[in-house]
């Protein structure tokens, strides 16, 4: 597999990102835009999101407590 897309390959980057991301690193619209601009369509989540929390959240109604007991 090519480290570079050929021409057909390339669907194309808008260099207009990287030049305001490198104008500014610590923007997190720029670092996402970018993160976009990189990621496959459709597929592939953008490069700068974080993996959950470990655990479902608070909201779920989750009842730890409950859950060992029916396991038991």
């Amino acid at each position: 597999m090519p480290t570079n897309p050929t021409p057909d390959q390339d669907a194309g980057r808008d260099k207009s990102i990287a030049k305001r991301l490198e104008k500014h690193p610590e923007s997190k619209n720029a670092q996402l835009d970018n993160a976009l601009d990189e990621s496959m369509d459709a597929s592939d989540p953008p490069q700068t999101t974080q993996p959950g929390r470990d655990g479902p959240a608070e909201s779920s109604g989750y009842d730890e407590e409950a859950e060992r007991q029916r396991g038991a």
